[in-house]
C-alpha cells in the first residue's frame, strides 16, 4: 500500500511539473496557447481563442490584440480597456489558459501553431495575404485586417471558395447585417486559400 501510495505521489509531481509554468503566476502566453475569454456582462462575446503564430488574438468587438508575452490578467485588463465604451460601466474580463501549446516541435521549443492563408482584395484597411489561425472566422478576419475602407460596399462583400476538384463557390456576405445580429454568416469558419472580395460602393449605394 505504501508503495502505492509512493508511486501516485510521484506520478502527481510530476503531473505538476509539467503544468507549473501555466499555473505559475505570471506565466507569458505563447503561439499556440489557448486562452479562454470570459466577459461577465456579455456572454455573447465568451470564446475560446488560439494565440497565432505572430503573437495576437483576434476577438470581434475588440480586435487584434497582441497577447505573446504577457499573463493572462494583462491581456484580461486589455481587453476590458478595448471595450469598456460599450458597457456603463469597465466590464469585468476574466482570462484563463485553456490549453498550452505543443512545446515539442521536433525539440525547438517553438511551440507555433499552423497557419491557413487567407487573401483580402478591395476596399479593406488592409489587405492582401493574411496568415490567420485555423478556425478562424470571417468576423475574426475583418477585425485581422483593420476593417474596411470608407468606399467599402459592405453590404456586396464576397467570400470565394474553390474546392479540390477546381470549382469556385461564391457566398455573399452582408457586414451591415453581421453587425446587427441579423445574420450569422460571421461565424462562418475560414479555410486555406478562401478569397475575401470587398467591392467599392457605387455612387448612390
Amino acid at each position: 500500500m505504501k508503495c502505492f501510495i509512493a508511486a501516485m505521489t510521484g506520478l502527481g509531481l510530476g503531473l505538476l511539473s509539467l503544468l507549473s509554468p501555466a499555473l505559475a503566476d505570471g506565466y507569458a502566453l505563447r503561439a499556440g496557447d489557448v486562452v479562454k475569454i470570459e466577459v461577465l456582462e456579455d456572454p455573447s462575446l465568451n470564446r475560446s481563442v488560439l494565440v497565432a503564430p505572430d503573437g495576437r488574438i483576434s476577438i470581434p468587438l475588440v480586435g487584434t490584440i497582441k497577447a505573446s508575452g504577457l499573463s493572462v490578467d494583462a491581456v484580461g485588463a486589455a481587453i476590458s480597456t478595448r471595450i469598456a465604451s460599450n458597457f456603463s460601466a469597465p466590464p469585468n474580463v476574466f482570462v484563463s489558459l485553456e490549453r498550452l501549446a505543443d512545446r515539442s516541435g521536433g525539440g525547438t521549443g517553438t511551440g507555433k501553431a499552423a497557419t491557413i492563408t487567407v487573401y483580402v482584395m478591395g476596399e479593406a484597411a488592409k489587405s492582401g495575404k493574411l496568415e490567420v489561425a485555423p478556425g478562424t472566422t470571417v468576423l475574426q478576419l475583418f477585425a485581422e485586417m483593420g476593417g474596411f475602407s470608407k468606399f467599402a460596399a459592405t453590404q456586396r462583400i464576397q467570400l470565394r471558395r474553390t474546392d479540390k476538384s477546381g470549382a469556385e463557390s461564391v457566398f455573399k456576405l452582408n457586414y451591415d447585417a453581421i453587425e446587427a445580429g441579423t445574420s450569422s454568416n460571421g461565424k462562418t469558419s475560414l479555410r486555406n486559400g478562401d478569397v475575401i472580395v470587398i467591392p467599392q460602393r457605387k455612387l448612390f449605394e
